[in-house]
C-alpha cells in the first residue's frame, strides 16, 4: 500500500514547545490519507551524539525509524514517530506528557492527574493531522504525490486502534499511559461509564486520530517497552494498584490488551544499574498474576535480543531493527 512519509514540527498547546514528528501514513487508492487499522506511536529516548558509529546515527533519525516501523506493522496501520519536545543536552525531556520528571527527565513519579500523556497524545496527532491537510493543499509531503485529498473518502467500519511504543527514555512515556489507563477505567467504573465502548466521534470520515484523551487510551490494544532504562528507578510499572487497574479494565472490555517487554544485554545485564532487571521482572510477575483472572485477554511476553553479545551502545540501537511486534 502506498504511504505519505514526511516530518512535521508541532506544539502540544499553543505557543508550547514544538515536538518533532515523523510520519508515515497510509494512502487509500484516491490518494487521500486512509483510515488505518491501527495507529503505532513510537516515542524515542536520549541522544547519543558524537559516537561516528552510522547504525547509531541512522537509527536517532525519526524520519528513517517512521520508515521502519511502518514496515514492521502488519496491515494497514499508521506509523507516528514522537521525539521529545525539550532535550537537557543529551537527556530527552517529556515534561509536558510526564508532569514529573526532574530537569533531566528522570521521573520521581507517574500522577495520572489530569491525564497529561493521553491529552497530549491526542493534541499531538491532531496537530499533525490538520498540518498535513493543509500542506495537501499546498502541494506534497514528503514521498508522496501531489493533489491528494485531505481525508479518507469512506468512514471507518471500526475505531483504529492505538499501538504505544516507547525506546530507551521513551519508556516514561509508555508507563504514564499504563498508569492514566488504570486510573481512568477506575474512574469510569466509579461512574458507571461504559469503558467497552469508544467515542462516536472516533468513527467520523474525516477522523484519522483519537480525539480526546478517553479515545486515546480506550482505543489502546498494545504497550511494548523497547530496552527501557534509567539512571534511576522508574524504568518500568511496578505499582501492584496500577497493574490490578489495568486486570479490571481488561476484565471490562471485549477486547484483548498486550503488554510486550523487549531487552538486550545493555539493559537487562547492566551490572552498574541492577534496578533495571529487577523492575522488569517485577512487571512481568504482577502481569503473569493478574493476567491469570483475566481470561486471556491480557496477554503478556518478554523478548530478549542479542543475548551472548557484549553490551554495548549499538545493541541498544539495533533493537530497532530487530524488533519483533508481530
Amino acid at each position: 500500500m502506498e504511504r505519505r512519509t514526511g516530518v512535521l514540527h508541532v506544539p502540544l498547546t499553543h505557543g508550547g514547545p514544538l515536538f518533532r514528528v515523523a510520519a508515515s501514513l497510509i494512502l487509500a487508492p484516491s490518494k487521500a490519507l486512509a483510515v488505518p487499522r491501527a495507529n503505532a506511536i513510537l516515542f524515542t529516548g536520549d541522544r547519543v551524539p558524537g559516537t561516528g558509529e552510522p547504525a547509531i546515527e541512522r537509527l536517532s533519525d525519526a524520519a528513517y525509524l517512521a520508515k521502519l516501523l511502518a514496515g514492521k506493522l502488519a496491515g494497514e496501520a499508521n506509523a507516528w514517530v514522537v521525539d521529545a519536545a525539550c532535550f537537557a543536552g543529551p537527556f530527552a525531556v517529556y515534561r509536558e506528557l510526564v508532569p514529573a520528571v526532574d530537569a533531566v527527565g528522570d521521573p520521581g513519579r507517574y500522577d495520572p492527574t489530569g491525564l497529561p500523556a493521553a491529552v497530549g497524545v491526542a493534541n499531538i496527532l491532531a496537530h499533525c493531522i490538520r498540518e498535513i491537510q493543509n500542506k495537501v493543499m499546498r502541494g506534497p509531503l514528503n514521498d508522496s504525490a501531489s493533489n491528494q485529498e485531505p481525508a479518507a473518502s469512506l468512514p471507518p467500519s471500526c475505531a483504529p486502534k492505538t499501538i504505544i511504543l516507547g525506546f530507551s527514555k521513551g519508556g516514561v512515556v509508555v508507563n504514564q499511559l499504563v498508569t492514566e489507563l488504570s486510573y481512568w477505567a477506575s474512574k469510569s467504573a466509579k461512574n458507571s461509564v461504559d469503558v467497552s465502548q469508544r467515542s462516536p466521534a472516533l468513527l467520523t470520515a474525516d477522523l484519522l486520530v483519537p480525539a480526546t484523551a478517553s479515545d486515546v487510551l480506550s482505543s489502546i490494544s498494545e504497550f511494548h517497552y523497547l530496552d527501557v532504562g534509567l539512571n534511576c528507578a522508574g524504568a518500568y510499572t511496578t505499582d501492584h494498584a496500577t497493574i490490578k487497574g489495568i486486570a479490571s479494565y481488561v476484565s471490562q472490555t471485549s477486547d484483548t490488551l498486550r503488554f510486550v517487554l523487549h531487552g538486550t544485554p545493555r539493559q537487562w545485564s547492566d551490572p552498574d544499574r541492577p534496578w533495571i532487571l529487577a523492575e522488569k521482572n517485577t512487571m512481568l510477575r504482577l502481569l503473569r498474576d493478574e493476567a491469570n483472572k483475566c481470561e486471556g485477554r491480557l496477554t503478556l511476553s518478554e523478548k530478549k535480543y542479542f543475548d551472548g553479545r557484549p553490551r554495548s551502545v549499538l545493541m541498544h540501537f539495533e533493537i530497532l531493527e530487530a524488533m519483533d511486534i508481530s
